[in-house]
């Protein structure tokens, strides 16, 4: 383990043994996989693992204009992985998807006549998509685990690959960049660590933050120990109540303040897809599309159309099975 320029480098040994140390008060609901194009693997030196996550820092902030760096972790030709981004933010890595997500840049352009992938690299990513899968209870498949291909670039909705997208991860990425490739070649290898199945355990009711910063302690209590802390708008599930504090954590004794979150319905999405506006009627624009089986928070009801997020997303009510 290495740490530098505020990034920490793990072996995969290391990693699997970190993540599931963790303590991350958002939910996260799906795993997003890339590759970097560029840098690629003639720009790695072999000992350059923190410089390259540096540099790559330094345009998503100061070319970009982002918060950080775009993306959670990244997995190296040798098989390491830094981390980058907070995991308690959401990656800037799909647009129009980001939210509930954590992201895995690939070093390298895999894409067919460029970059051939480590045996280590491989390994790898694997493993690393596995323990987080492990970690955060998702389920292994196309619908939790998805490529950055599967999304248009100008409206951000979930095209599997049509119109107008990136080959990312790289049209050589495991066999390929398709939803077929990823079920073919992919997910199984993820799905014959994560073995037994995930079991993902009942939740209360999913709030949302509504301070700017909201300390979580190990006890139902002010005089608890801050363990950690949330932020605006990350969604929470909530385990538990005692006299005014709730448990977000099914394993551990992590709390938070009830008053500073708000209770938020949860839903899914019932047809193949289901349009979303910028305001509740079909009179608003057009500002999204969600898929079947789609997951919803829902802020508020006005005339049958439910409020999405903390800005002007709109859904139709009907076409939303709330739990």
């Amino acid at each position: 383990m290495k740490t530098k320029y505020g990034f920490t480098l793990f072996t995969i040994d290391e990693f699997e043994a970190w993540i599931t140390q963790q303590q991350v008060a958002r939910t996260v609901l799906s795993l997003q996989m890339h590759h970097t194009w560029i840098p690629n693997y003639s720009h790695f030196k072999g000992n350059n693992h923190l410089e390259m996550q540096r540099g790559m820092q330094y345009v998503h902030k100061v070319i970009n204009g982002w918060s950080d760096i775009a993306q959670h972790f990244s997995i190296f030709p040798d098989g390491t992985i830094a981390t980058g981004r907070t995991l308690e933010w959401n990656p800037a890595c799909i647009y129009g998807n980001n939210s509930n997500a954590l992201c895995i840049e690939n070093i390298g352009n895999f894409d067919k006549g460029e970059d051939e992938m480590t045996s280590q690299h491989k390994d790898a990513v694997v493993r690393a998509s596995a323990a987080i899968c492990k970690r955060f209870n998702l389920k292994v498949d196309a619908d939790y685990v998805v490529y950055h291909h599967w999304f248009d670039l100008g409206s951000g909705m979930r095209t599997n690959g049509m119109g107008i997208t990136k080959s990312c991860p790289g049209t050589n990425f495991f066999g390929g960049n398709s939803v077929e490739d990823a079920e073919a070649n992919f997910l199984p290898l993820v799905s014959a660590i994560v073995n037994p199945p995930v079991i993902i355990p009942p939740v209360d009711w999913y709030g949302s933050v509504t301070a700017h910063r909201l300390n979580i302690r190990n006890l139902p209590s002010s005089k608890g120990t801050v363990i950690n802390v949330t932020s605006l708008g990350a969604i929470l599930r909530v385990y538990e109540e005692n006299n005014g504090w709730i448990r977000i954590s099914a394993g551990n004794q992590e709390w938070v303040y009830a008053r500073y979150v708000m209770r938020l319905g949860h839903g899914v999405v019932i047809p193949k897809g289901l349009n979303v506006r910028s305001g509740p009627s079909t009179k608003y624009n057009k500002v999204g599309l969600l898929k079947e089986g789609d997951a919803v928070f829902v802020y508020e009801e006005q005339s049958g159309w439910y409020k999405i997020s903390l800005d002007e997303h709109w859904v139709a009510g009907n076409y939303v099975n709330l739990d």
